[in-house]
């Protein structure tokens, strides 16, 4: 998504860099972005740390391109194709590091789905090994503070659940 890259972009030159970390925001396809390529032109052969933030499945759409996770037919394909993103970090990653997954459940048609565990299973059948498991509870977060009614009013009308936390695995 152009406009969040532009955002991302516009939001790091803002910020001090005292220690010159090196910061590239390429814009791919993270399935099958590659990779070494990238890394080669920073002079480095692997990272440390990776942060994943998928989208919940189709709650929210980040484009209209058929390859976009948020675009996934069912929830199958999404993690098929999260599977492939797991696979990919799970290659430049150095043995022993670390990879964070931030990600939350989804609820449709009076069903919970449970997302979160779903890719915590993908993350682990493509290397991942399970350190932890963080419930980050986002309740009293600024864009629900003083708000509560107003969700629960619209989660009421319109027949959805109201999630309070996101998992950190």
């Amino acid at each position: 998504n152009k406009q969040a890259v532009d955002n991302a972009k516009s939001h790091v030159r803002k910020e001090k860099n005292p220690y010159k970390v090196k910061i590239r925001i390429i814009n791919d396809d993270s399935s099958t972005i590659n990779y070494i390529v990238h890394l080669k032109k920073l002079r480095i052969s692997s990272v440390q740390f990776i942060i994943l933030h998928p989208p919940y499945w189709d709650i929210i759409k980040f484009s209209n391109k058929k390859k976009d996770l948020s675009n996934a037919e069912s929830v199958n394909d999404f993690l098929k194709m999260f599977g492939k993103v797991a696979e990919k970090t799970f290659r430049i990653l150095d043995k022993g590091r670390y990879c964070a997954v931030v990600i939350g459940d989804k609820y449709s048609s009076g069903e919970w789905i449970p997302l979160g565990f779903y890719v915590m299973r993908e993350m682990t059948e493509k290397g991942y090994k399970l350190k932890s498991t963080i419930v980050k509870n986002f309740d009293q977060t600024t864009a629900k503070r003083n708000q509560k009614d107003l969700w629960r009013y619209r989660a009421l009308a319109g027949g959805f659940y109201i999630f309070k936390h996101e998992y950190i695995f």
